[in-house]
């Protein structure tokens, strides 16, 4: 696999359990206690690192949702060198509990995931310190992540910014009649702190 040192640090940020527990302590009218776990996948290992991502409520650890691939590879931009592009389960069910139990995604093949081409972030990375980074993932200009999913069409305002030991999530869920945002991270992000390095 020829990938870049930033690309390998950033999945090594991301990689790993976490939740958002101080968040949902301090402010339980808006955010839920939530665990996310980001499990590496071995898909596309040519030039980039995948990534399986799960999340459940604290209280359902055994009813995740949201998942979802995320494939880290270079990018074009001079400005933010590396690009993280969505992809969709086609049967998401087969993979539920794959956060906690890992060995189901030994299973996973290409022809399983739907490629969501306007679902791609661009991520820089800022150093904070002598091998400490931030990295910042934002969508290209005026693109929006939509899909079509059960027959509707869905909206997702993506973002992530990433350091060695925290994950702040900026999605949120935009109703396409409207354009106002209908979940996720409506008044800010979801700020997980990393539990377990995977």
């Amino acid at each position: 696999m020829t990938v870049s040192q930033p690309l390998l640090t950033l999945a090594r940020y991301l990689l790993g359990e976490f939740d958002n527990r101080e968040q949902a302590l301090a402010d339980p009218a808006w955010y839920v206690h939530l665990r996310l776990w980001h499990r590496k996948v071995p898909l596309f290992q040519e030039d980039s690192v995948t990534i399986f991502a799960e999340q459940a409520n604290i209280v359902q650890l055994d009813k995740p949702y949201r998942q979802r691939i995320l494939r880290l590879t270079e990018g074009q931009n001079t400005h933010a060198p590396l690009k993280a592009q969505y992809y969709m389960p086609k049967n998401p069910t087969a993979l539920l509990g794959a956060g906690r139990n890992p060995d189901l995604l030994n299973r996973l093949t290409y022809d399983q995931l739907e490629l969501l081409p306007s679902c791609v972030l661009d991520v820089k990375q800022d150093t904070l310190a002598p091998n400490s980074y931030k990295f910042t993932a934002t969508p290209p200009a005026n693109t929006l992540c939509s899909f079509t999913y059960g027959g509707s069409t869905i909206q997702i305002s993506l973002g992530f910014e990433s350091t060695e030991d925290r994950f702040m999530s900026f999605d949120k869920g935009i109703d396409p009649s409207s354009g106002k945002a209908t979940w996720g991270a409506i008044l800010g992000p979801y700020r997980y702190n990393k539990r377990e390095q995977f």
